[in-house]
């Protein structure tokens, strides 16, 4: 259930923010937002294995709990037989891609029943996607990962949209590759030395959406701040893997994380995944997900 701790459609419908700058991007929008729409059908029409397996590029990243290859995961663990079928459905409530129309994100709320002849969900939560265009022109997912939280009490929020920002010239993406990945350090050793809340203030969009496993999402740095530890909590965190789009305006990063409590408190560790949007010639984050992994019981 880790699009379950990554996806699902919505009983109460919410509106979907789309966001272009220029006519071509908008045109990649809008394919990329009618592809997560189709992921969402096939999962509920044919099941979730395979629509994942029917969406997710090559190359694409599940979690499981940690980072693996998710075809290779899939086709190595086959589901056990069984006399039900679970329902897996969800759907995006926010899409962004790149100028170069090349990579986007998608996030929304997910919800889950075991088998689908049931009548109500038994879990809900959020996912987050990357998205980047193939060679032959369609749309796979990269990176997928979600959190759980209660079962919401309203019937839609309509979330806080970007402000959009003229068309500027392609940059190389190793070189914005390697800007980014330093904007990720910087952070994590922000966090360390000045307070994680103090770091996330400034390394965050105005318009940040942050999701923490069992919360309903924070939307905006100010509401977002109450979910970064306070105090002497410790936390840090270490890249695994990072891109950028070609236009160098829009990347991701994802990896491990650590989380050390106040005093007796222990040691939380866990995945992260993260979305960078290039705001006034800086990287900023625009959504910031941690997804604790359990410790293993000796």
């Amino acid at each position: 259930m880790r699009r379950l701790l990554s996806l699902i459609s919505c009983l109460f419908v919410l509106p979907i923010i789309l966001l272009a700058q220029k006519t071509d991007s908008r045109s990649a929008l809008l394919s990329m937002v009618e592809t997560e729409r189709a992921f969402a059908r096939m999962s509920e029409e044919k099941g979730t294995r395979p629509s994942f397996m029917a969406f997710i590029a090559e190359d694409g990243i599940l979690f499981r709990p940690k980072a693996v290859k998710g075809k290779q995961y899939m086709a190595e663990h086959p589901l056990p037989p069984s006399d039900k079928r679970d329902l897996l459905s969800w759907t995006p409530s926010f899409a962004d891609v790149a100028r170069a129309g090349d990579m986007g994100y998608t996030f929304g709320p997910w919800q889950y029943k075991s088998d689908i002849r049931e009548d109500r969900p038994v879990a809900w939560g959020h996912f987050v996607t990357i998205w980047q265009k193939q060679a032959d022109g369609s749309w796979k997912f990269a990176v997928d990962l979600g959190i759980s939280h209660p079962e919401p009490i309203h019937t839609g929020v309509l979330l806080t949209q970007p402000q959009s920002q003229p068309p500027g010239k392609q940059r190389k993406s190793d070189t914005e590759r390697a800007a980014l990945l330093t904007a990720e350090r910087k952070f994590s050793e922000d966090s360390a030395g000045s307070g994680a809340q103090k770091a996330f203030l400034s390394h965050a969009a105005t318009n940040v959406n942050v999701f923490r496993e069992g919360k309903l999402p924070f939307t905006g740095k100010a509401l977002a701040a109450e979910a970064i530890p306070s105090g002497a909590g410790l936390w840090t965190w270490q890249p695994e893997a990072w891109d950028v789009s070609r236009s160098g305006d829009l990347g991701y990063s994802y990896g491990t994380y650590w989380l050390k409590g106040n005093g007796s408190a222990g040691m939380e560790t866990g995945n992260y995944f993260r979305i960078w949007k290039k705001q006034g010639g800086a990287w900023k984050v625009v959504v910031d997900l941690a997804n604790p992994v359990p410790e293993k019981k000796n």
